[in-house]
């Protein structure tokens, strides 16, 4: 049965935060935002808006109209107006965007109340279909509540002109650790033709107590008695995540509020992918900032540009053609999951509690709870509470079922009608989180990623390692490891005596040097 619009729960928790009104179940435009708005869809000529100074008086005036210009905007902005559309950009280029892309955005904006009514209704005919159907509306994604947003792509556009605009109400917006999402200056092209797709956008979460039907925030005890076995790593010394090839979880090396500088000043790995996949930016209106056990996942992003060089020297090289397949849910099979590491973390990063965070920060990240209940049946003895990680015994694999055989059974079946169908056997396509700009040491967090990927079961990691000289030998040590077949609680354990050494100054080498014998380091020296 449909819900009235203005009894709607997820409806009301995201509306403060929307410029739109509602009144007697519709949501609409106050009638100067629609007259402004029907004039500049009828181009130029009619609205007058024609350069990159009329654009923001046109933008004040809607503004106005809905009563934000107490909530001021960056004082700048007027200026990279006028200086991105009437001096930087090519008279042609500007002639196009006034007389094609500003009318478009009229448009759509004039359709964005409809479009979101119709965004609710088809939630309400999901969720009608059967019991147990997830939430997927609309909403604040607040801390600690796991749950996922489906919208279409056509809404996210609507979304996106109104950060364009500036539309978006600012005031309590930091209150509720949100990021900010208005443009003010920042400005990027959109396509001609709407988009049909859809995309998801998921908070997960690691329950800290425990919680019946979900995988709870692991202890120490977990990860040294886990016997699950590393699943393989593969290493590319050149290339970037978002071009990867194999199917893979990419990480998004997060901010924990999610974008990160993207509509600011920032320019480096979640910066780039925000810019170069636009409509991952519509997830800053309802997504706070990540806690501890948090991770994003965001499911059908389209690639719209192509780009050369990074921070300073990173430079647009051209449109981009998305040509990843389409799922049965109309979204592109682009999976991202956003992960925010240790800032800055010094010599804090080798005590254990913070090893403890960075692994079960990346475990939530490539975890799927929705395979929870198979989870628990292949990888822990019968009868047992996995919500209890003091348990030692927990992760035992089963005697009867071979570990390669538990492995290809977890990613072979789709265990719950209402998830979001990912593709099940998806590996990780990662590199040097937290390190770079965050100051991570990137050998343990390569290994803390690989040791979160094989915990949840995923089948492979693909590590870019973009020529960093502290992993190259990352290959070789990835393949001793597997060599001598550690699982993962193996591995952790050598990995926290190392870092134990390393902050009482008993040692002051790698994690790469440190873990291998002589012989082995003097066979990686001669490949040098």
């Amino acid at each position: 049965m449909e819900i009235e619009i203005e009894s709607r729960e997820d409806l009301k928790s995201i509306l403060p935060f929307l410029p739109l009104l509602l009144r007697s179940s519709t949501l609409f435009w106050p009638s100067q935002v629609v007259e402004t708005l029907k004039s500049m869809a009828a181009g130029p000529d009619h609205s007058g808006v024609n350069s990159g100074e009329a654009l923001f008086h046109s933008i004040s005036n809607i503004r106005n109209s809905l009563s934000l210009p107490n909530q001021r905007l960056a004082s700048s902005s007027q200026h990279g107006y006028v200086l991105f559309f009437d001096k930087l950009m090519s008279e042609t280029e500007s002639t196009q965007w006034f007389r094609e892309v500003i009318p478009a955005l009229g448009n759509l904006l004039l359709q964005f109340p409809s479009l979101l009514e119709a965004h609710y209704r088809n939630t309400d005919q999901l969720a009608s279909k059967g019991s147990g159907k997830p939430k997927t509306g609309l909403r604040l994604l607040a801390s600690q509540v796991a749950g996922t947003v489906y919208l279409s792509q056509e809404l996210i556009g609507a979304l996106l002109a109104c950060a364009f605009f500036c539309l978006f109400p600012v005031i309590d917006r930091r209150v509720q650790n949100l990021p900010t999402i208005n443009f003010d200056y920042l400005f990027a092209r959109i396509c001609s033709s709407i988009p049909v797709g859809f995309v998801s956008f998921e908070r997960k979460v690691l329950p800290l107590n425990n919680c019946a039907g979900y995988f709870c925030c692991p202890k120490a005890n977990f990860w040294i008695n886990s016997t699950i076995p590393l699943c393989q790593f593969r290493v590319k010394d050149s290339g970037l995540i978002e071009d990867q090839t194999f199917g893979a979880l990419e990480v998004d090396f997060a901010n924990e509020y999610l974008g990160g500088g993207a509509l600011h000043s920032g320019c480096v790995q979640e910066e780039i992918r925000f810019m170069i996949n636009p409509e991952l930016i519509t997830g800053m209106l309802f997504l706070p900032a990540m806690a501890d056990n948090e991770a994003i996942e965001i499911v059908g992003a389209e690639r719209f540009s192509n780009y050369t060089g990074y921070a300073f020297n990173f430079c647009f090289a051209g449109n981009h053609e998305d040509k990843r397949e389409i799922d049965s849910l109309g979204r592109h099979k682009t999976f991202i999951t956003a992960i925010d590491a240790l800032c800055s973390p010094g010599m804090r990063q080798y005590r254990l509690e913070f090893l403890l965070r960075e692994v079960n920060k990346a475990f939530c990240g490539f975890f799927d709870q929705s395979k929870y209940d198979h989870y628990k049946s292949q990888f822990l003895e019968s009868g047992e509470d996995v919500t209890d990680h003091t348990d030692t015994s927990r992760n035992n694999l089963p005697v009867h079922e071979s570990i390669s055989d538990a492995r290809e059974n977890y990613f072979g079946r789709s265990l719950t009608p209402e998830c979001l169908d990912h593709k099940d056997d998806i590996g990780i396509a990662t590199g040097n989180w937290g390190c770079g700009a965050f100051g991570g040491d990137p050998q343990v967090k390569s290994i803390i990623q690989w040791l979160a990927a094989s915990q949840a079961l995923r089948p492979f990691v693909m590590y870019y390692t973009i020529g960093t000289r502290p992993l190259h030998h990352l290959e070789k040590v990835s393949e001793w490891i597997l060599a001598h077949k550690w699982t993962v609680g193996d591995l952790w354990s050598m990995l926290v005596e190392y870092c134990s050494q390393i902050s009482n100054g008993q040692t002051h080498v790698g994690f790469f040097d440190w873990l291998l014998p002589a012989s082995s380091k003097t066979n990686l020296c001669c490949l040098s």
